[in-house]
């Protein structure tokens, strides 16, 4: 079986001892598969099953159980390998979009100087032909050319901040929005975003209603559970069908009070080696809203003012391209470049269409996470002002809650040590046990 990164992380969070309780509700993962992934984790990195009088299991790490794993298996190396790697190769694919923008502002306007400078120089006689080419060129600069110190702090990381920061701020003026990304990562960001907010939502779900079930001490009705799913409908509200993925993940047992209401415990969920305190958790399952992006006010206007440059410049260079005999007469680059105008056009048009598109994508997205968050919430509020039926309903469930906390005493048996060694040390416990109470007699 595949070692579960979950469990591994689950297992250092828990302080390397743990039971199958401990590891589901930390993780939100499924009993069975927490069990199954513990003792694959045990037999793999040297832990130990410890088993107490009760009859529970307790499952013991050495602290560095994740080097024993590195050290055994090449997959899991060349794993922690490949993630260093694509971090690099991500980066660089983030930041290419920002280097092709500035290289298409640069291409063409080379290419749109040239063409001007070539068709004046024709059009002149030899002896005013200098004079000429000056001024087009003086021209050219004033209305094209980059500052190019100010493209060097382009590509310096936090820009826009770095760039202004030393400029004086009246006292009713906010200081600019301060971005952890370069320049040319926020083109990436303006361009595509930073990702989906909410892409380990499944997982914070089962987390949270772990969470809920211990805090509650393995014993909740479904109104408790409701504001972290989304599967209620208005035909399983009423008979609590929605809570089923709960009980088969961690093992629930419905129970019937004598009202006829229906309480949920969960045993597997009690047991636990630490007595831990409440975790904290939110009173509602919330999804995070879609950010447009993480680049700076700043980096935005920047982003938007050089692709529409970009569009400017494609425009007037198609213009200038409709003369083939033009082309053809100066070759080189422009020829070059007249082969590639579609790309540069395109991705001229792309650069603003996209976040444009994009926004208002996200618009819709954050409408139908607003409307799930607030369905939540109202759950949430109905907990938080019970009714007396769900007072009723969860004093009753109060009387199956239960907390089993296995200490080291409670141990009569473990993998770590000789079973010889063991049945000795039980006999001496038993011994003292027993003085104990002939003095206490």
């Amino acid at each position: 079986m595949s070692l579960q990164p979950e469990i591994i992380t689950s297992v250092e969070q828990l302080g390397y001892r743990v039971t199958v309780g401990d590891v589901a509700s930390q993780a939100g993962l499924e009993l069975n598969l927490a069990q199954r992934g513990l003792l694959a984790l045990a037999a793999d990195a040297g832990g130990h099953l410890q088993v107490a009088d009760s009859g529970d299991i307790v499952y013991l790490f050495p602290p560095n159980f994740r080097t024993i794993l590195r050290n055994k298996y090449w997959k899991i190396r060349l794993k922690e390998i490949w993630e260093k790697v694509w971090r690099v190769i991500f980066y660089l694919i983030r930041i290419s979009f920002g280097v092709i923008l500035i290289a298409s502002i640069i291409l063409m306007m080379i290419t749109i100087a040239m063409i001007i400078i070539s068709v004046n120089s024709s059009r002149e006689g030899n002896n005013d032909s200098r004079g000429s080419r000056e001024g087009s060129v003086g021209g050219l600069r004033l209305f094209f050319l980059p500052n190019f110190s100010d493209l060097f702090w382009i590509f310096y990381p936090n820009y826009d901040y770095n760039r202004y920061q030393d400029q004086p701020v009246q006292n009713n003026q906010k200081k600019a929005q301060k971005s952890e990304l370069d320049f040319l990562e926020a083109i990436f960001s303006f361009l595509f975003g930073d990702g989906n907010p909410n892409y380990d939502l499944e997982e914070r779900r089962w987390q949270e209603i772990g969470a809920v079930i211990r805090n509650n001490s393995g014993a909740v009705i479904a109104q408790q559970i409701a504001p972290y799913l989304d599967n209620i409908t208005q035909y399983n509200q009423e008979n609590e069908d929605y809570i089923l993925p709960a009980l088969s993940k961690f093992n629930g047992y419905p129970e019937v009070s004598p009202q006829g209401e229906i309480i949920y415990y969960f045993p597997e969920l009690q047991v636990t080696v630490q007595n831990q305190t409440k975790r904290s958790v939110g009173s509602y399952l919330k999804e995070n809203l879609y950010r447009f992006t993480h680049a700076s006010s700043g980096q935005i206007m920047l982003a938007i003012g050089l692709g529409s440059l970009n569009f400017i410049l494609a425009l007037v260079l198609g213009s200038l391209l409709k003369e083939p005999e033009v082309v053809n007469q100066i070759g080189g680059l422009v020829v070059f470049v007249d082969s590639i105008y579609g790309i540069l056009l395109t991705y001229a048009i792309a650069f603003l269409a996209t976040p444009l598109i994009r926004y208002f994508w996200i618009q819709y997205k954050n409408n139908k996470i607003e409307s799930r968050n607030l369905q939540r919430q109202a759950k949430a509020e109905i907990i938080e002002e019970p009714s007396q039926n769900l007072q009723q309903k969860m004093a009753y469930a109060n009387k199956f809650a239960a907390k089993k906390v296995i200490t080291e005493d409670d141990i009569t048996y473990s993998t770590e040590k000789d079973i010889l060694q063991q049945e000795i040390e039980s006999s001496d416990k038993i011994d003292q046990e027993w003085q104990k109470r002939l003095e206490s007699n």
